[in-house]
């Protein structure tokens, strides 16, 4: 597999300067997209993100790079891949992603606060391994509840693909209202 190519946000800043328009995707949720963006992003969720599709729209933009942002730099460079897998190459993954262009001082859109998904998932996975461990002592098969979940986030670990996080970012409360 090709290795995802990354831009910092201080060189995507100054190629802002220069060029006349700059493709920048959010693949993030909408809620956490609608949180904190770049002012120049459009938001296209990763769990929805087809790219034929999405590069059939850009049609006087074919030829140029697009770059991918979302809060840290992982799920960018989830979606780099699936570009690549689908014979996309300038695809360009924005290191340190939201996190670090806010950092930067660059400029963003500020809305309604939310809770990351990165968050819901620790939550989520915590409260499952107390409630499986604590009802383990009214039945030993409860204790397959916190092994279940700590496997599932050894997968996650393992592959940087979180069943859990995919989930929770279709929920009503990770969409704009």
């Amino acid at each position: 597999m090709a290795e995802v190519p990354s831009i910092s946000v201080q060189e995507l800043a100054a190629l802002k300067k220069t060029e006349h328009k700059i493709d920048l995707v959010d693949v993030r949720t909408p809620a956490e997209y609608q949180e904190i963006h770049a002012s120049i992003a459009r938001n296209v969720p990763l769990h929805t993100l087809d790219p034929r599709s999405l590069m059939a729209e850009r049609d006087e933009m074919a030829d140029q790079p697009l770059y991918v942002i979302c809060r840290s730099g992982s799920r960018s460079s989830s979606a780099c891949k699936q570009f690549i897998d689908a014979g996309y190459t300038n695809v360009w993954s924005i290191e340190g992603g939201t996190t670090a262009w806010d950092t930067a001082g660059l400029p963003v859109v500020r809305g309604k606060q939310t809770i990351s998904l990165e968050r819901q998932v620790r939550i989520i996975a915590g409260l499952l391994v107390l409630l499986g461990t604590l009802l383990s002592f009214w039945s030993i098969w409860f204790a397959l509840l916190p092994a279940f979940v700590g496997s599932g986030l050894m997968f996650a670990g393992i592959t940087d693909t979180c069943g859990m996080a995919i989930i929770l970012a279709r929920m009503p409360w990770n969409q704009t209202c």
